[in-house]
């Protein structure tokens, strides 16, 4: 199953959650994702932590819409290392970034 999240998205909140300072403007990014991209979000992060294996991609989603009582955006920035697991995580699942990051130093 591929990422129901656009992997520009994921690399821009990567790069947000390495600058503290703007934590605030990764909030409201996160926030103003739709619920499949929020679920997809943080299975990816739950993949990188290990939480869950890469073959279990689909369990983990559907974990991440069973267990969604916090809003995303509190769960997700108060995960220790949140930029390495979203960044390990799309490396576990295959995911090449290298054009997504591009994009993004390209603005």
């Amino acid at each position: 199953m591929s990422p129901e999240i656009s992997i520009k998205k994921v690399v821009h909140i990567v790069f947000q959650a390495r600058e503290t300072r703007r934590a605030a403007e990764l909030r409201a990014f996160i926030e103003g994702l739709n619920e499949d991209e929020k679920a997809h979000l943080t299975a990816i992060a739950w993949i990188g932590r290990g939480a869950f294996e890469p073959e279990d991609y689909d369990e983990a989603v559907s974990t991440a819409y069973a267990e969604a009582t916090t809003p995303t955006a509190d769960y997700l920035l108060g995960m220790p290392h949140l930029a390495e697991n979203l960044e390990s995580g799309l490396e576990s699942l295959g995911i090449d970034v290298t054009d997504a990051e591009e994009d993004f130093f390209e603005r």
